[in-house]
């Protein structure tokens, strides 16, 4: 057996008796080769080997902690095993009761052969004129509609999302971002050959002076923005800063791709103009059908400026992202004959009662939320750690995103998980969130 693997089993055993605590950080890669007479390297794959095992987790920064014990007297959380159906609060798909009858009807009409064959032909960027008319009415805000002519369809939000970057963004580009993050925007960044550069935030969202000092640093080629329930923390951005946050583009000539994912949630009379209603010259906004109507029937939506309508829809071309035309064609009759201003009025309900159960069961921690939103952001108490957390989290039959998935910058790891409230059932979400301030007062059974 190779060395490292056996330093790797030592560790493990103590590990596993109890020895070695969860949340416990391990010896600096050189001082333990120095202090066991090892090359720094059997070191370094020794503690790789306990990464792949999920036995330690290494942060840029802070060191190489113990993940979670399986056996051994390392606290309640971490070793009495769920004894009811586990509960996944990493997902995050609403549904609404009675949500396959309220959309059934529109489709029963496209199973006609003619409308079907129709239905299941290739759609072009830009859709079709009824798509495009339609979809320009959903998004509209107070003071806000889009123009038809200026959307364009991806087969979901995420396309929507890689078309705008990739239209604007070369190979080697900068994209600032707000410092906690959607996931997938860094894997999206790293096909692409972009980089992310974090951005400040607080309490109102993203910080102008941020955006104006990170692109003086080095040029910024584009934004990616969360301003309405940003995922995770849910915060909205107020009228003034996203006027301050429109100026400070307009000034240094950045475009902006604006997510508005989960804009839908927000009361239709105090909704936020998106940042495209004072910088529509620069201003991508980027939404979808799937939390609206459902996770299977997906279709995203790009507004772009008028200047930029031909290389965004070249984007879609080239990355294979165009939208299914059946999946327009279901969305155009949800959105005529009033499903989808149904199922959004019954989530818009569902998100707020969810809300009451996490201020219920979690009210005496520190939790970052909106009554609007279907997630919420933990920041857990000391002298518990994201993943530490996570994973007696887990031992309990409840799943949770630890923190470390929204950062951008390595060093800045925040001790919070994110909870996805949308899919358990309610009763199932109860329970778990009963779990979990379980878990956190249980503690972490560290030394």
């Amino acid at each position: 057996m190779d060395a490292y693997r056996r330093i790797a089993d030592r560790i493990a055993e103590d590990i596993t008796a109890g020895r070695l605590r969860p949340g416990e950080r391990l010896p600096p890669q050189r001082k333990f080769a120095r202090r066991h007479g090892i090359a720094a390297s059997t070191a370094e794959r020794a503690y790789g080997e306990l990464v792949r095992r999920g036995l330690v987790v290494g942060e840029v920064g802070r060191g190489t902690f113990v993940r979670a014990a399986r056996l051994g007297p390392v606290g309640r959380a971490l070793t009495e095993a769920a004894t009811t159906a586990p509960v996944n609060m990493e997902l995050n798909y609403p549904s609404a009761p009675g949500q396959s009858e309220l959309l059934a009807p529109a489709l029963a009409p496209m199973l006609r052969p003619d409308v079907l064959t129709e239905a299941l032909r290739p759609a072009p960027a830009a859709g079709t004129v009824q798509a495009r008319e339609a979809v320009a009415a959903l998004l509209a805000t107070p003071g806000w509609r889009p123009a038809p002519d200026r959307l364009l369809f991806t087969g979901n939000a995420r396309q929507a999302i890689a078309a705008a970057l990739a239209s604007l963004v070369r190979p080697g580009g900068r994209v600032g971002v707000e410092e906690l993050t959607y996931p997938l925007v860094r894997e999206i960044a790293g096909r692409l050959g972009v980089r992310l550069v974090p951005l400040d935030t607080d309490e109102g969202g993203l910080r102008p002076e941020s955006v104006a000092a990170a692109h003086r640093a080095a040029p910024l080629s584009a934004l990616y923005v969360q301003p309405t329930l940003h995922n995770p923390t849910s915060v909205t951005t107020g009228e003034a800063r996203r006027r301050q946050l429109a100026e400070t583009v307009a000034d240094l000539d950045i475009p902006v791709v604006e997510d508005r994912i989960w804009s839908f949630l927000a009361d239709p009379a105090e909704a936020a103009d998106p940042l495209a209603a004072y910088a529509p010259h620069l201003t991508h906004v980027v939404d979808g059908l799937s939390k609206r109507v459902a996770p299977g029937l997906t279709a995203g939506f790009l507004v772009v400026p008028e200047h930029r309508v031909e290389a965004v829809a070249a984007a879609v071309r080239s990355g294979g992202w165009s939208a299914g035309r059946f999946a327009l064609e279901a969305g155009v009759r949800w959105i005529g004959d009033g499903t989808v201003e149904r199922l959004v009025a019954a989530k818009r309900e569902d998100a707020a009662r969810r809300q009451r159960l996490v201020a219920e069961h979690l009210g005496g921690f520190r939790v970052r939320c909106d009554p609007r939103a279907y997630f919420a952001w933990w920041e857990l108490p000391a002298p518990w750690r994201a993943d530490t957390f996570a994973a007696a989290a887990a031992v309990q039959g409840v799943a949770v995103t630890p923190g470390t998935a929204f950062v951008v910058d390595p060093k800045r790891t925040p001790d919070a998980v994110r909870l996805g409230l949308a899919s358990a059932a309610l009763p199932d979400l109860e329970r778990a969130l009963g779990v979990l301030a379980d878990v956190v007062r249980d503690g972490p059974g560290v030394r």
